[in-house]
């Protein structure tokens, strides 16, 4: 392991650290639900994987500490250590979160191959982390008119925000990620079609957690963003 990979490992848990004692102290202190609070938690772990790309030159390195909070996500969701994270209906969301991050930055994300595939993984874990959570929060306070799918209870309030906010978080990844000093060896695309697959990536991800039963949307969301931009990508490599 090199100094590095040191600082990057040493960064990220410091991060993830000063996460959980911000939505701690937000509930204790401020009094604030912790419904909330876990969204705060949520979208923050999320836009980390901007850090590990800035910060890490090795997936197998980057990819460490969202692997290790496989595990310590469900002892906090067994046992109930942080009550930022607990609501009163609890699932085991954030191990779902960790696992498909994990899992998208292993299989996509190559910095030293000739292509990196990283924004596709960044665009599937965006769609979760502002889509799924703006669709939570959206749907609590505004959501009025119900539907069901299944035994999964939604909002078309809730679903609307999960659908613009997936769009334009997709949207910007693919355009601005691609060709960066972050991503500098991926395919970068163009106004039109970042946008075109930002659209329909955000359709089939909405979809995704409409029907997820609780707490898997955070797995089935940004597996199946990343797998529709994918097709997307390869469709408009035999386009060209």
């Amino acid at each position: 392991m090199t100094n590095n990979d040191f600082i990057g490992l040493v960064v990220s848990y410091i991060y993830a650290t000063s996460l959980l004692v911000i939505g701690e102290g937000l509930r204790r202190l401020f009094g604030v639900k912790p419904d909330l609070t876990r969204k705060v938690i949520h979208i923050g772990a999320g836009m980390w994987v901007f850090g590990v790309l800035l910060l890490f030159n090795r997936w197998e390195t980057g990819i460490i500490p969202f692997a290790t909070f496989i595990g310590l996500n469900y002892l906090f969701y067994r046992y109930r250590v942080i009550g930022a994270m607990d609501t009163q209906d609890s699932s085991p969301g954030t191990v779902y979160f960790a696992i498909s991050v994990t899992l998208l930055f292993g299989l996509l994300w190559r910095p030293n191959d000739p292509v990196d595939s990283a924004p596709i993984a960044v665009a599937g874990i965006m769609a979760m982390t502002w889509g799924d959570a703006l669709a939570a929060l959206i749907g609590r306070r505004f959501g009025e008119h119900k539907y069901q799918v299944g035994n999964s209870v939604r909002s078309w309030e809730g679903s609307a925000a999960m659908f613009v906010a997936s769009t334009v978080a997709i949207f910007l990844v693919l355009l601005l990620l691609p060709g960066s000093s972050l991503s500098p060896l991926a395919m970068p695309l163009s106004l039109g079609w970042a946008l075109l697959t930002a659209i329909i990536t955000a359709t089939f991800a909405t979809l995704a957690e409409a029907v997820s039963p609780h707490g898997t949307d955070n797995l089935s969301v940004p597996l199946v963003a990343a797998g529709v931009v994918w097709v997307v990508m390869h469709v408009m490599e035999v386009a060209d």
